[in-house]
């Protein structure tokens, strides 16, 4: 049985970091797309980025040039690095990973107060 675990999120000022970890773990189990995605109150869940097997990596242009995503291959495991908070950041935040079929954590919460 596969199970994501996320880990990191928490309560930060604006213009601080964060860093989030999900490590997923499964017999066999070898992702090719791991990632994360948002879900703010009221709003639709939203990709933040995508890390692909072999390096291709994506990120909601939101994003881009304040956080970092990046996977360790053997302990399946991807990480991001949020950095520049702004409170509209805020939202829970879901591990992604997908070979056949997609699997999510449970969801981690990352407030950004002003």
């Amino acid at each position: 049985q596969v199970q994501l675990v996320e880990s990191g999120g928490g309560l930060v000022q604006a213009g601080g970091s964060l860093r989030l970890s999900c490590a997923a773990s499964g017999s066999g189990f070898s992702p090719y797309v791991m990632g994360w995605h948002r879900q703010a109150p009221g709003k639709q869940r939203e990709l933040v980025a995508l890390i692909i097997t072999g390096g291709s990596i994506n990120y909601v242009d939101s994003v881009k040039g304040r956080f970092t995503i990046s996977r360790d291959n053997a302990k399946n495991t991807v990480y991001l690095q949020m950095n520049s908070l702004k409170p509209e950041d805020t939202a829970v935040y879901y591990c992604y990973a997908r070979d056949s079929i997609a699997y999510w954590g449970q969801g981690t919460q990352v407030t950004v107060s002003s």
